[in-house]
């Protein structure tokens, strides 16, 4: 909404006659942001630690290690919701990481 109305504010100084078009690139950031993040999924049985601790919010390198780990002691994945399973993850990381995840 705050782009939308500087966006507007810009076009009315500018004298700009395209407020529509404007408006409309201004609201559209953002879904296209979120459509971006959403469209990199990170498998959780073919991820290495790197990309797990690169492309998962609150995994480091020693909870990247910990879910190959499992991932090696436990077999694949069968939900994400498993991801619970490993110490040092709980619902807090789990939320935050929903729309990257997925176990195929």
């Amino acid at each position: 909404m705050r782009k939308l109305l500087s966006a507007l504010s810009l076009a009315l100084l500018a004298g700009t006659t395209s407020v529509a078009a404007l408006a409309v690139e201004a609201s559209a950031q953002p879904q296209a942001a979120q459509s971006a993040q959403v469209a990199t999924k990170v498998n959780l049985n073919t991820a290495d630690a790197d990309t797990l601790a690169r492309e998962l919010v609150g995994i480091g390198a020693s909870k990247a290690e910990a879910i190959i780990a499992h991932r090696q002691a436990h077999g694949p994945f069968a939900t994400v919701d498993e991801l619970l399973e490993v110490k040092g993850i709980g619902t807090a990381i789990l939320e935050k990481n929903l729309n990257r995840l997925s176990v195929q």
